[in-house]
């Protein structure tokens, strides 16, 4: 099989744990591109806190973000598709975030915002000092995130994390029942809230097709539960040493951790070999 896409995951999969994409997946990356390979970013993050790894890669495809919940352009600075949460799904969303004391970030437009600190906010924000002015993305504290809701155009998704990994756990299901949303889990404390239907391998798969090319053709790499979708679409799905083996189980291929260059050896054996 001849691949003409690698499809990347970013937290846990080509990224370190500085948040520093590995200098040999940079090298066989563009060795890739340079042979004509499309290389697109498949994350459940918002655009805004994809410049330091878009620019360190030096791609042009558009970004696959919150879990497929749209795709970015940053050529054209703007959003292609888009499968968003309605104003009053994010609400109720809202309102049992508040019965349940559970915190997190809301994805909008061009910024996250939040009320209230968290696990996953504070390792925004750290991460956000760590950059260059111009990239950091753009975390905003606000005095009501219903309110927010109200006055923003696009809520792209929720991420949500706690302590209590099964409360977590709880609030999920309670949300996937009572409102049918898709919850998936993207960290060891964190689980993503979007609209039901959206899913990486999906809006991944939209793309591909729209560029001429098949799911056959594409190797995809990740490392969570919000991966498996493209792992199992993709015509080679790999998973991190790091995952969970209930994701290692359905890949097609498992290799190193994020930390070890794997991610560059099978570029070169499998696509460029």
């Amino acid at each position: 099989m001849s691949y003409r896409v690698i499809a990347l995951d970013l937290d846990g999969t080509l990224l370190d744990d500085q948040k520093k994409i590995l200098p040999e997946s940079l090298s066989a990356l563009a060795q890739a591109r340079a042979a004509g390979v499309k290389v697109v970013i498949v994350t459940g993050r918002h655009h805004v806190a994809i410049h330091p790894f878009y620019q360190a890669l030096q791609i042009d495809t558009p970004a696959i973000c919150c879990n497929g919940t749209y795709v970015y352009d940053f050529q054209q600075k703007k959003v292609l598709a888009a499968n968003p949460l309605a104003k009053e799904q994010a609400k109720l969303v809202l309102q049992m975030l508040k019965q349940s004391n559970i915190h997190g970030l809301m994805y909008v437009d061009d910024a996250m915002l939040y009320q209230h600190t968290s696990g996953h906010v504070i390792r925004s924000l750290a991460w956000a000092e760590t950059l260059p002015q111009a990239q950091r993305p753009a975390l905003q504290q606000v005095n009501s995130l219903l309110q927010a809701a109200d006055e923003v155009q696009a809520i792209w998704k929720f991420a949500i994390s706690h302590d209590d990994h099964s409360s977590l756990r709880d609030f999920a299901e309670t949300v996937e029942k009572e409102l049918g949303l898709a919850c998936e889990w993207s960290w060891r404390d964190q689980v993503d809230i979007a609209q039901a239907g959206n899913s990486k391998g999906k809006r991944l798969q939209q793309w591909v097709e729209s560029q001429g090319l098949s799911m056959d053709q594409v190797v995809a790499f990740g490392d969570n539960y919000n991966d498996l979708s493209m792992l199992e679409a993709a015509g080679l799905g790999v998973a991190m040493g790091n995952a969970d083996d209930a994701i290692k189980e359905r890949a097609d291929l498992v290799i190193a951790d994020h930390l070890q260059p794997g991610i560059a050896e099978v570029i070169r054996s499998r696509v460029l070999g």
